[in-house]
């Protein structure tokens, strides 16, 4: 395993690219994709490691033969602590873990290929601005962001409904569709607020052209395209479960 084939990124930008690569498949992996990840990590089998790849996919397998190995490894034996502890606090062990490995191959190639003080800053503050592996699975994030949503006076908007929307903050449509029938002032207000809500399958942040859905359990916020949701088909779901909620309840 080589974690990411022949490809080398070798400017501060590529590095980005192939972080965020990596990144977005891991979260994949523990989110929207949980079922399987989780089924893969059998504790029966050898030490297994958690690889995501610069195209957005993910991969469980045996750590590299080669020692030292091409890239940086990432943890090893997730699978042992599969059962002994909650689901939740597997998951988000393995998400620092799998944090620190992305952090690790970014800065082996910012080594490798000569990045000065400059680009290694520039690279970490590029990283710096999305939220960790471990804040999208927990939903920290997005629970500052809520906590900052209350102080600014806006927490009284939250509908009442059960549908968990924002009330007209997201719009009356479909439990996430941004509404687009506000005065400016109130747009801006929300573009600022919503800013800092995160996408619970990549990780990505709210934009108000792009719609939403909020999981009516565990009232995570997910892009349509992320979940396979379209408005038209959102407007029949009396109650959203994302992936990771409807996969839990058929778990021993």
């Amino acid at each position: 395993m080589d974690g990411g084939g022949q490809y080398n990124p070798r400017t501060v930008e590529e590095v980005f690219r192939d972080f965020k690569g990596r990144r977005a498949g891991m979260i994949k992996a523990l989110t929207t994709d949980v079922e399987e990840f989780y089924q893969q990590c059998d504790p029966e089998k050898e030490n297994l490691c958690l690889y995501g790849f610069p195209n957005e996919q993910w991969e469980v397998n045996l750590p590299a033969e080669e020692v030292p190995p091409e890239l940086p490894e990432p943890a090893l034996g997730i699978n042992f602590a599969r059962d002994g502890m909650q689901e939740k606090d597997w998951l988000s062990l393995v998400a620092v873990h799998s944090d620190a490995w992305l952090l690790a191959v970014a800065f082996y190639f910012g080594a490798r290929f000569g990045f000065d003080k400059t680009d290694r800053k520039r690279l970490f503050t590029m990283i710096n601005d999305l939220p960790t592996i471990f804040e999208v699975v927990t939903g920290t994030t997005k629970k500052q962001a809520k906590e900052k949503s209350s102080v600014s006076n806006h927490s009284s908007n939250k509908s009442k409904s059960g549908s968990k929307a924002r009330g007209s903050e997201l719009g009356k449509f479909a439990k996430g569709m941004p509404a687009k029938d506000e005065d400016d002032v109130v747009d801006e207000e929300d573009e600022e607020e919503h800013g800092e809500t995160l996408c619970g399958a990549c990780g990505e942040n709210y934009a108000a052209d792009e719609f939403w859905i909020c999981c009516d359990i565990c009232e995570k916020w997910f892009h349509g395209k992320c979940v396979k949701i379209t408005p038209a088909r959102a407007e029949h779901i009396k109650q959203y479960k994302c992936p990771s909620c409807s996969n839990k309840r058929a778990r021993p």
